[in-house]
C-alpha cells in the first residue's frame, strides 16, 4: 500500500519533502558512541528507507 506523507518545516525556510513508501515511524535518536542511533523492526531489515531530520 502506498501512502503519500507530505512533512512541512514549521519554521520559515524550511523544506517540503513529499515521499511514498509503506510504513513510516517517528523516533528520536539515541547517542551510540560517537555517532546516532534508530532501532527499526526487525522485518525492515534489507529493505531500503529515508531518513529526514525534522530539527
Amino acid at each position: 500500500m502506498d501512502e503519500e506523507v507530505e512533512v512541512e518545516e514549521e519554521r520559515p525556510g524550511g523544506v517540503k519533502f513529499e515521499v511514498y513508501g509503506e510504513e513510516m515511524i517517528e523516533k528520536v535518536v539515541k547517542k551510540s558512541g560517537n555517532s546516532g542511533r534508530i532501532y527499526l523492526p526487525p522485518d525492515w531489515v534489507g529493505k531500503r528507507v529515508k531518513i529526514i531530520r525534522m530539527n
